[in-house]
């Protein structure tokens, strides 16, 4: 198995935004150890990988150091808001809220059909500039759709920001 290269932002036209992939500069030994699994894991794309990176299992220590550290990489300064894809870009964007002050957006993958019925909560997002902010990425077919449906609901889309 060929060890990951551990990079502090590439970025890459992604369907009209700016894209950026980071991995800490930080303990990177350590948290691809404690994050980095193998075995037989389906993911969203229905594509089955012998590898998995679960971010959830690396340290606090280092998940502070890595969203700051994705905050002034990846441009966050750039948004209006960050805007975490339900569930893994969710507390990377409450994250990104509490370093930079601004207001995040929990995004959902589908608008409750319930209450206010609401595709994004935590802010308005019509006219309002996010970037939108996912854990791990593999097709992008998750960012896709929530392009799309942010887009019709009236956000201006900045950096897409994802942690591996």
């Amino acid at each position: 198995m060929q060890r990951p290269e551990w990079s502090t932002g590439r970025f890459a036209p992604f369907d009209g935004c700016t894209f950026a992939a980071w991995t800490a500069p930080t303990s990177p030994r350590r948290i691809y150890d404690a994050a980095h699994l193998t075995g037989t894991f389906t993911l969203r794309s229905g594509v089955v990988s012998h590898e998995y990176f679960d971010k959830y299992r690396s340290s606090p220590t280092a998940a502070v150091a890595r969203h700051r550290r994705l905050v002034r990489d990846a441009g966050a300064g750039r948004c209006g808001c960050p805007g975490g894809l339900e569930l893994g870009g969710v507390p990377l964007a409450t994250m990104i809220s509490q370093t930079t002050r601004l207001p995040a957006v929990y995004v959902r993958k589908q608008a409750k059909t319930y209450g206010t019925c609401r595709l994004a909560e935590g802010a308005e997002i019509d006219g309002r500039r996010l970037c939108i902010v996912e854990d791990v990425v593999t097709s992008g077919g998750a960012i896709l759709d929530a392009a799309s449906e942010l887009r019709a609901r009236g956000a201006r889309l900045g950096p897409v920001i994802c942690m591996r």
